[in-house]
């Protein structure tokens, strides 16, 4: 009886772990036969706001998902300009998309309220605007209908001018062109100065103002220290007229094959990323106008008196450009809406 009570001992405890082995041989196959989702990630900067937020996306899915996502970044333009990233992001070869949100405006022109000139006070009103949620909700829905989904957006920096030669008045605008974004709501800006708005990508911008085609450029001063643009255009005007916004688009072919729980950390990763960059971007900004002047390059503002001129000149041009559209309308008119609100 002894013997046989140890043997049925044996046999249990024989049982118990087989069953562990297989149960652990079956979890570990099922994690193996779990897909794992590469994320192409681009933008067009480097070591800028665009690019942290990147960084801090990134490890936020990757967390997230356990790994199931894997982020990959390309920064500096390694996928192409803006047309082709944001065509590949479209039909998924691309699966992200970080970019100031007037690139997107031929996909829908309401991309372009935020830029509209004396819309905010500072960095921080502008930043409570667009985190509101319901107008984050309405500006990330927009491009939906194009193969685009919205998952954050931030603010970059104030918008102001870089230049090739020093401008202190308004009348110093007259006659020369500054490269813009092709949106209406920045052309307009450069026609009210008395100067010629030229889209252009990135990548053409330096070599342009090198060669004298450009006499300057409209943008936020980070992305014009990290690329070196002191050397070609040494003066920069410190207008601090609109802001400098980026959104960030996902591929809806790519996002809608993924699973539930996935989607769901995609989305909760670009609002996250999009608050916890913003404090980083503001000590950027100031980080970098130390950097900008101790590489040879100027910051000036226009008098008191100027700078009301400016921004009498500047402030109407929102509410004219959107009124030929009714959906950009209600879009604008929801952003002053909110900006009131939280102001």
């Amino acid at each position: 009886m002894q013997s046989r009570s140890r043997y049925d001992r044996r046999q249990v405890v024989s049982g118990l772990l087989a069953g562990a082995v297989a149960a652990g041989t079956a979890g570990r196959a099922a994690a193996q036969s779990s897909p794992v989702y590469t994320m192409k990630v681009a933008t067009l900067t480097l070591n800028d706001a665009q690019h942290e937020w990147m960084r801090i996306f990134s490890g936020l899915v990757e967390s997230g998902s356990g790994g199931r996502i894997k982020v990959e970044l390309y920064p500096a333009g390694q996928l192409g300009s803006a047309a082709r990233s944001i065509e590949g992001t479209q039909f998924g070869s691309i699966q992200a998309f970080v970019v100031p949100p007037e690139f997107l405006s031929g996909v829908d022109s309401r991309f372009e309220v935020l830029g509209a000139p004396g819309v905010f006070k500072d960095l921080e009103h502008a930043n409570r605007t667009l985190q509101a949620p319901e107008f984050n909700k309405a500006f990330l829905a927009l491009g939906a209908n194009k193969g685009l989904k919205g998952i954050g957006v931030f603010i970059n920096d104030a918008a102001a001018f870089n230049s090739r030669a020093k401008i202190e008045k308004l009348a110093d605008f007259k006659g020369r062109k500054f490269r813009v974004l092709a949106s209406a709501i920045q052309m307009e800006q450069l026609a009210k100065l008395g100067a010629t708005g030229v889209p252009m990508s990135l990548g053409e911008v330096l070599p342009a103002l090198q060669q004298g085609t450009i006499d300057g450029v409209m943008s936020g001063l980070p992305v014009l220290t990290a690329l070196r643009f002191y050397d070609a255009a040494k003066f920069f005007l410190d207008s601090d007229h609109a802001m400098v916004t980026v959104v960030t688009v996902v591929s809806k072919m790519w996002y809608d094959k993924l699973p539930k729980d996935l989607q769901a950390v995609i989305d909760d990763a670009g609002q996250k990323a999009s608050v916890q960059v913003f404090p980083w971007a503001v000590e950027f900004a100031a980080k970098q106008r130390v950097a900008w002047v101790a590489a040879g390059g100027t910051i000036t503002k226009l008098s008191p008196d100027e700078q009301r001129e400016l921004m009498s000149l500047l402030r109407p041009i929102g509410p004219a450009v959107t009124s030929k559209s009714p959906g950009e309308k209600a879009l604008f008119d929801l952003m002053l809406k909110t900006a009131d609100t939280v102001a």
